[in-house]
């Protein structure tokens, strides 16, 4: 697929964070000034791991969804279908995953809330058998 065919912003490079993803994706980071977005593309069975936005105050994450069909899960909650258009605000200290459904590419751009004390804390992979019953 060309860059431009999934969505309005260029698909990036093989994204570094690599290892904390089942499948390929790749990321074009937008800006690093004031907030952190970053163009996150996903091919089809893509996803990240189980992770947590920490933060003391404020902080945490927002997907705003821009092409194809994905997921987002909270843990001890039911996962969610994303399509383009579609916002997660998703606070500091959730344990979740978000990635592309297994037919479909997915794109969205990832914007890092500023907090106190922020970090990420990568997790387990997303159990196969849970994934495949979406």
């Amino acid at each position: 697929m060309a860059e431009h065919d999934m969505g309005p912003f260029d698909r990036g490079q093989i994204n570094p964070y690599g290892q904390f993803f089942q499948g390929q994706s790749y990321l074009n980071m937008l800006t690093q000034e004031g907030l952190a977005i970053g163009n996150v593309t996903f091919e089809p069975g893509c996803r990240n791991n189980w992770h947590i936005h920490h933060a003391a105050e404020e902080g945490g994450q927002i997907l705003l969804c821009t092409y194809g069909r994905g997921w987002y899960q909270e843990w001890g909650r039911p996962a969610r279908e994303l399509r383009a258009g579609d916002v997660v605000v998703i606070p500091a200290n959730v344990k979740h995953w978000h990635g592309a459904a297994k037919e479909s590419w997915f794109a969205h751009l990832a914007v890092e809330v500023p907090g106190k004390d922020a970090s990420i804390e990568w997790l387990e992979p997303v159990d196969d058998k849970e994934y495949d019953s979406l």
